[in-house]
């Protein structure tokens, strides 16, 4: 014998007449995922969180540098502006972020 409910399957469906009806926000959040270790959410977005490697500069690129610095002191005097890339370390995890910093 096949079982296809059809003696209920047309029936009307069932709503209470002492308790209100669910919303259905409520009635979805039953079936949401719950967190079974608190905090987890923060550690994962943490670790999937980006940071820029610090990159070491190579004795060609400081020699620049130190030139471009010392060209600068001569200027100022006359306030030039200034834009600045610099490396700021992490303050949880490795690495950093690569930064412009305008000077006047």
């Amino acid at each position: 014998m096949e079982d296809n409910y059809d003696d209920i399957i047309n029936l009307p469906h069932h709503v209470s007449k002492n308790r209100p009806q669910m919303s259905l926000y409520k009635r979805a959040a039953q079936f949401m995922p719950f967190m079974a270790v608190k905090g987890l959410k923060e550690v994962l977005a943490e670790v999937e969180r980006y940071t820029e490697p610090k990159e070491d500069l190579m004795e060609d690129r400081k020699d620049l540098l130190d030139r471009k610095l010392s060209i600068l002191q001569g200027f100022l005097e006359i306030s030039p502006d200034v834009v600045v890339t610099y490396f700021e370390p992490d303050k949880r995890k490795a690495g950093g972020s690569i930064l412009l910093s305008q000077l006047n």
